[in-house]
């Protein structure tokens, strides 16, 4: 791809009052007859991680029997059509599952953990450290992979990056078992006495965003008028649009449409809920859909916006909240989680777990499909991510932190092909796993947690060893 046309910076943005609105990447961005290849944007890869809590049905031994969550087969001979992880059939050029690694570092170390596994699982899974157990301030765990790779590329993006989830995060001090909350409540940290906010309500993820308003009560104002942010920059948009050629202005035009219609599904779940309409989550942000799969979507279109238009390569996303009892109707289940989680081995409520783990996984091709279906460079916006999905916990009925739950979509630029299972020697750290990550991600790290070597997530053979 080569242009020979003026060149339209990657970094120009759609500004009205209290409004910025970033641009997704256009043919008109690469410097006159540039190769995009050639181009600073190319190789910048955008890292998505998902949490999910409560480990998977398949970490059980009928599960293991069974191959609830991994395939029996590795290597490139896997069938998922059996695992919780079906839903991810049509993407599987993009997938690379890594089973049978280990969590060692959210285990109890010492007498007075024992039985905390719930309180302090979160605060390991992306930093593979072993949290300190406090009720007090003098929180401690570990840097984690996100902020890694945040604080060494995030200043060539406006925001460096995002913590997003789905539950409750607003409690303080002391919760359970000597920990503090703090450790349930994020799974980013930015040093290991750092632990970083996470964003529940989409309308404040689309501000932060979308820059909308300097003061909440600029924001409020904002939103009684009425308006999309768009009616704020439609002349700029004019301008621009006239500028470009025919494939930018309809790629332009589909952002924009993207970026209005994920404004207006917000607004209506905010009419809904100032209706005085009974809600099923009462206590909940304004901005919070009562459904899971509403919320859990809406956060997506968010982080597939924000990589489209650069505006941060990073996210966490904490999808539950250990311990939680919310029920998933929409997966034919009416246990909720953490009871559901507590199966007593017995394979009747072990398969009804996995259930559940379907319906999470399920969700994630909704991303993976908007990731697609974003062109970028010579590709797509697939081609250039590494969503990275997992659980710090095993079998949540034992609590313990064995043949926990990992995979990973997308190309991440290249490094990742795809299209492979790749089941770790018994006893491997999930830290091995992570490590390489962090080095795809341009990060020079030797160790990362309980790491004992990278491991290769390429590997043509089966099984890759512990070191």
């Amino acid at each position: 791809m080569y242009l020979s046309q003026k060149h339209l910076s990657r970094r120009t943005m759609l500004k009205g009052v209290g409004v910025t609105v970033a641009l997704p990447f256009l043919e008109a961005m690469l410097p006159a007859r540039t190769a995009y290849a050639k181009t600073a944007a190319a190789g910048k890869v955008r890292f998505a991680a998902l949490e999910m809590v409560h480990g998977s049905a398949g970490a059980t031994v009928v599960g293991t029997q069974k191959h609830l969550w991994s395939p029996a087969g590795t290597g490139k001979a896997f069938d998922l059509s059996g695992t919780s992880m079906r839903a991810l059939e049509p993407y599987r050029d993009y997938l690379t599952v890594v089973s049978n690694t280990d969590v060692r570092n959210a285990e109890a170390f010492e007498l007075p953990e024992i039985g905390g596994d719930h309180f302090r699982s979160s605060a390991v899974f992306l930093t593979q450290a072993h949290p300190r157990q406090t009720q007090g301030s003098d929180v401690r765990a570990g840097t984690s992979i996100d902020q890694h790779y945040a604080q060494k590329f995030g200043q060539d993006t406006p925001i460096p990056s995002m913590q997003l989830c789905i539950e409750n995060v607003d409690q303080a001090g002391g919760c359970s078992y000597g920990y503090s909350c703090v450790y349930t409540d994020t799974i980013s940290w930015g040093a290991a006495d750092e632990p970083l906010p996470m964003v529940r309500d989409p309308r404040v993820a689309f501000d932060q965003l979308f820059g909308v308003g300097a003061t909440a009560e600029e924001r409020s104002k904002r939103r009684r008028e009425d308006k999309s942010i768009l009616d704020w920059v439609t002349s700029e948009i004019g301008r621009l649009q006239r500028t470009l050629g025919p494939v930018d202005r309809a790629r332009l035009s589909d952002y924009l449409d993207d970026v209005r219609e994920i404004e207006r599904r917000i607004q209506k779940v905010e009419t809904f809920n100032s209706s005085g309409e009974q809600r099923a989550l009462p206590g909940a942000p304004i901005g919070v859909p009562d459904s899971f799969s509403e919320h859990v979507k809406l956060m997506f279109d968010l982080q597939a916006v924000a990589f489209a238009s650069d505006i941060t390569r990073v996210f966490s996303f904490k999808m539950g909240r250990d311990a939680s009892g919310r029920v998933y109707p929409e997966s034919g289940v009416s246990t909720g989680f953490h009871p559901a989680s507590h199966h007593q081995g017995r394979e009747d409520r072990v398969t009804e777990f996995a259930k559940i783990n379907a319906y999470h996984v399920g969700l994630i091709p909704y991303f993976l499909e908007k990731l697609r279906q974003t062109p970028e460079g010579d590709g797509n916006l697939l081609d250039q991510t590494l969503v990275m999905y997992g659980s710090p916990m095993g079998d949540s009925n034992l609590h313990n932190h064995k043949r926990c739950p990992l995979f990973l979509a997308g190309h991440a630029g290249g490094q990742l092909k795809g299209n492979l299972h790749i089941k770790a020697a018994d006893g491997t750290p999930m830290a091995n796993a992570m490590l390489s990550v962090g080095q795809m991600l341009g990060l020079d790290l030797p160790t990362f947690g309980d790491s004992t070597a990278a491991m290769d997530l390429n590997a043509a053979a089966s099984t890759t060893a512990a070191r």
